[in-house]
């Protein structure tokens, strides 16, 4: 007996050692690529570093600077948190019902639909298109269709002017929200056992929102939840140049490009590993909140 039980435990971690040996590369990548970049610029954080010199340990200096010396990052906090908020939740609630609307089409105009959505987050030279419709000048294809209306008299600056230029910025990116997240909510549809859509049609399920609440979310749970991470970084990642850099007042200014400035443009290492801190933490924090929210949804 007690040979077969260590026949059957060395089975097993030889079974163990296969499987991790086939994750090696992938695990190998994601620590080197992922992990440690993380850990550096969380120690680089509490350093004064200008990638010439050896850096040099400030403490807290820069989170203190963050937080009470930075009006511009305060800004770009602000700005970040407004488009988080209001980009990220529509971009996913947008994204789902796409996936669910196209999910009852045919096969072949599924596949079509799917590719012309997903299109834009394949294609990143395709928003140019938007500075030609939002062009200032009376060229512009929005000035030069509200001119020939009448609606105004002027052109109007879309991409400058800090009263239209956020609004701008969340079209274009809501617009550009269905990348992989979009992808997993189609295959997520696509793999649906239907047998519990009968079961629930047979215990008196009326309409397709209760089909929907009851029968879908449950079944989409791995799916809403990737779909939600990428929904979450995403839309704390989002770095609007094409209203300038920087922009008018610094009004679509980002944490994103924050730290691209003081990063590549100023070399203040040890400050920008601060500020990308403390954006991955509201990420995390972001994150735990919409898995809370989706597990009661889905449950």
């Amino acid at each position: 007996m007690k040979a077969k039980t260590a026949s059957l435990h060395k089975q097993a971690r030889q079974s163990y050692l296969s499987h991790y040996a086939m994750l090696s590369p992938f695990l190998i990548a994601f620590i080197m690529f992922t992990i440690l970049p993380i850990l550096a610029s969380m120690l680089l954080g509490f350093t004064d570093f200008n990638m010439v010199q050896l850096p040099n340990f400030v403490g807290l200096d820069n989170y203190v600077r963050l937080l009470f010396d930075d009006d511009v990052y305060m800004i770009a906090l602000k700005n970040t948190l407004l488009l988080a908020l209001v980009t990220g939740p529509i971009g996913y609630i947008l994204s789902f019902v796409v996936a669910w609307l196209i999910n009852e089409l045919g096969r072949r105009f599924r596949v079509l639909f799917t590719f012309l959505m997903y299109t834009p987050a394949m294609c990143a030279a395709a928003s140019t298109i938007w500075i030609f419709i939002f062009s200032s000048d009376t060229q512009g294809f929005l000035n030069d269709i509200l001119l020939k209306l009448g609606v105004i008299t002027t052109p109007v600056s879309w991409l400058t002017d800090p009263t239209y230029n956020m609004t701008v910025v969340m079209i274009i990116t809501i617009w550009g929200s269905f990348g992989t997240g979009f992808l997993s909510f189609v295959s997520g549809l696509q793999s649906l056992d239907r047998t519990y859509f009968e079961a629930a049609a047979i215990d008196g399920l009326r309409n397709r929102w209760q089909e929907l609440y009851y029968v879908t979310f449950p079944q989409m749970r791995e799916f809403l939840l990737f779909g939600a991470v990428q929904s979450v970084s995403s839309a704390f990642s989002i770095a609007p140049t094409i209203t300038g850099n920087p922009s008018t007042n610094y009004s679509t200014h980002t944490l994103v490009l924050h730290i691209l400035d003081h990063a590549n443009i100023r070399y203040e290492m040890g400050y920008a590993s601060a500020a990308a801190v403390v954006l991955f933490l509201l990420m995390i924090l972001a994150w735990t909140a919409t898995n809370k929210l989706l597990s009661k949804v889905s449950a």
